[in-house]
C-alpha cells in the first residue's frame, strides 16, 4: 500500500482540527444558558401616561388597571372588541404601547339590569345592595344605573307595594345609588360594616336573578368602559372572577359581615363563569354621609 504524501496529511489533519472547532463552539452555544432578556424598567409617570390613554381611546368594551407587581397597564377587552379597536389602544398610548398587557374574555362587559322581580323600577329590576342610615332616615344602596333609570322603585312587577324614590344616583364614573324607604312597613335588616376589599379575597355576590355565588377578588381600583344604551366609563371598581347576570345589579358583595362592593357590570354567566366589577360600598356611604350597619 503506498503512503499518503506528507503535506497531503498536514492538510487532511488541518481540515479534521477545523471541524472540531466549529462543532466544539456549536456544542457549547447550545449547552450554555441563554443571556437574560433585558428588563425594561417602567417609571409611575410612563404606567400612569399609558392608563390614561387607554381611556382616552374611546373604545367601549374594555376595562383596564395598573398591574403594580408586572408593572403593566392590563387592559381587558370583550367580545365586541375589533383587532382594530385593540389597535387604536395601542396606538393611543403612543411610545407607552409596550407597556400595555391586553387580554380578552368572550362576553361583552354591560351593566347588569334587567327586566323581572327583586326591586323594580320602571320596566327594569335590579337588585337591592346594603342598608344604611342617616339619622333616623333609613334608606338602600344599590347600583347607580339602576338609580339613572328610575325615579321610584317597588318590591314587585305590578308596582304595587311602594319601597320609596330614588335619592340620588351617580353614574358614570361612579355606579351608586341611594333609594329611601318610603313604605314604614318594610323591613330592613342589617348586619354589617364596611371594609376595603383586597386582591386574592374569597368574597360572596348576592343578586335577585342568580342568588349567591363565591369567588376571588383579582383586581384593585380598575376602570371600565360599558357598552350598550348605559355606556360609560366607571373608575375605582373591584374586579372578580365571581360570575353574575342581568338584573344582578346592585346586589351586595360582602365576605362575612364586611361589607365591600356594590354589583356594577360584568361579562358572562354563571353556567360558564365570567368577570364582574363591583363599586366599592365605602365611596358609595361617605358620599351620601350615610352608615352601614
Amino acid at each position: 500500500m503506498n503512503a499518503l504524501p506528507a503535506r497531503r496529511l498536514v492538510t487532511r489533519a488541518a481540515q479534521f482540527l477545523a471541524v472540531a472547532i466549529v462543532l466544539a463552539a456549536i456544542w457549547v452555544w447550545i449547552l450554555s444558558p441563554a443571556a437574560p432578556a433585558a428588563t425594561r424598567h417602567v417609571s409611575k409617570g410612563q404606567l400612569s401616561a399609558a392608563r390614561h390613554a387607554v381611556e382616552q381611546s374611546g373604545v367601549r368594551g374594555i376595562a383596564w388597571y395598573i398591574d403594580g407587581a408586572a408593572d403593566r397597564v392590563v387592559v381587558t377587552a370583550d367580545s365586541t372588541v375589533s383587532a382594530a379597536e385593540v389597535a387604536t389602544i395601542r396606538k393611543s398610548a403612543g411610545a407607552n404601547a409596550w407597556a400595555i398587557r391586553i387580554r380578552r374574555v368572550t362576553r361583552a362587559f354591560r351593566p347588569l339590569l334587567s327586566a323581572g322581580d327583586a326591586i323594580y323600577g320602571g320596566q327594569y329590576r335590579c337588585s337591592l345592595g346594603f342598608n344604611v342610615v342617616s339619622g333616623s332616615t333609613y334608606f338602600f344602596l344599590t347600583a347607580g344605573h339602576c338609580g339613572k333609570i328610575a325615579n321610584t322603585w317597588y318590591t314587585n312587577s305590578s308596582h304595587t307595594t311602594l319601597i320609596g324614590p330614588t335619592f340620588n344616583y351617580s353614574f358614570p364614573g361612579n355606579d351608586y345609588a341611594l333609594v329611601r324607604y318610603d313604605n314604614t312597613s318594610l323591613s330592613h335588616p342589617g348586619g354589617f360594616t364596611v371594609a376595603d376589599a383586597f386582591v386574592g379575597e374569597s368574597v360572596v355576590r348576592k343578586g335577585s336573578t342568580t342568588g349567591t355565588h363565591g369567588g376571588t377578588v383579582t383586581a384593585l381600583n380598575v376602570s371600565v368602559r360599558y357598552s350598550g344604551r348605559l355606556h360609560g366609563v366607571v373608575s375605582g371598581l373591584i374586579q372578580t372572577n365571581v360570575c353574575a347576570e342581568p338584573g344582578d345589579s346592585g346586589g351586595p358583595l360582602y365576605d362575612g359581615t364586611r361589607a365591600l362592593g356594590l354589583t356594577s357590570g360584568g361579562s358572562g354567566d354563571c353556567t360558564s363563569g365570567g368577570t364582574t366589577f363591583f363599586q366599592p360600598v365605602r365611596e358609595a356611604a361617605n358620599a351620601y354621609g350615610v352608615t352601614v350597619y
